[in-house]
């Protein structure tokens, strides 16, 4: 068991305000971004960076950030044209949705079990905008024994039903596009000709635009190497995520492994949306790991 006293958190300003959890016994730390997005900048595991970063599209305000984890509500993916028809009504709404882009705060933190931080993004005009439901996102980024929880908590703070996709957008360091995945998925669906195809483990994204999404997994969890330190990242999430995406983009030396409840066009064909009762709360975790 792993004495409290390995753990510590730091908070200093790095372009942003920044917070880091650290764990000391396993060589491990986190850094958290509050105001962009509640991002994760850096992720090292049992001494290994396991995160790629473009620092300037992190220090741009005005980019989307190209590396991290950035947290992905209510939709992953894009819609077609930017918008999508809700109860009559058509609403505009970015790639990716509206938390990425936000200021979150922070609510919490502490060193009690692992250590931790938890931060909140509330709706406001300019999300309701984009989405008209009132809601409260609250994420609490725990480390402990060497691995990474972001345990989440969406609130629907409206009066009715409130429709919403969850996911994250890892972008992992790597030298290779071409990885074996242990998965039991057997189909993916590859959006760079809009057709399903045998998955048998292993993909090559050297070459593609678009994004592939694994579409029949039945455990929740996923494993892959990270060629620059050696080892397996090993991601494992709450039953909700029904889908991993695998993205990559020609010269960058990354690899993204994004957990997904529903994929591109949901908020428009509802399918696979999540539906969050008047008051209440759904609780989804995901999890990063890395071992030598």
């Amino acid at each position: 068991m792993i004495d409290q006293t390995t753990y510590a958190i730091h908070t200093y300003d790095d372009g942003y305000p920044l917070i880091e959890l650290s764990e000391s016994a396993t060589q491990s730390r986190v850094i958290v971004c509050p105001e962009r997005g509640a991002i994760v900048i850096q992720c090292e595991l049992n001494g290994q960076e396991l995160l790629y970063l473009d620092r300037e599209t992190f220090l741009n305000p005005q980019a989307n950030i190209r590396g991290g984890v950035p947290v992905l509500f209510p939709i992953c993916g894009q819609l077609v044209g930017g918008q999508y028809e809700w109860k009559g009504r058509t609403y505009a709404m970015k790639n990716h949705g509206v938390a990425r882009v936000k200021p979150w705060q922070v609510v919490e933190s502490g060193t009690d079990n692992g250590a931790y931080v938890t931060l909140a993004l509330r709706s406001d005009e300019e999300t309701l905008a984009s989405f008209p439901f009132a809601f409260e996102l609250r994420f609490t980024y725990r480390l402990k024994n060497g691995k990474l929880a972001i345990e989440q908590q969406y609130a629907n703070l409206s009066e009715e039903q409130m429709p919403m996709v969850a996911g994250f957008h890892p972008y992992f360091a790597a030298d290779s596009k071409n990885l074996s995945y242990t998965s039991d998925a057997t189909q993916l669906l590859d959006y760079n000709d809009n057709l399903t195809k045998p998955f048998n483990g292993t993909f090559d994204l050297n070459g593609l635009v678009e994004s592939v999404a694994l579409l029949d997994a039945k455990q929740r969890e996923i494993a892959f190497p990270l060629n620059v330190g050696g080892g397996r990242v090993q991601l494992s999430y709450s039953e909700e995520f029904r889908y991993v995406v695998l993205w990559s983009v020609e010269g960058k030396p990354f690899v993204c492994v994004e957990p997904w409840t529903a994929l591109n066009e949901a908020l428009n064909d509802n399918k696979g949306l999540l539906l969050v009762e008047p008051g209440q709360a759904l609780q989804l975790q995901m999890t990063i790991g890395y071992d030598k």
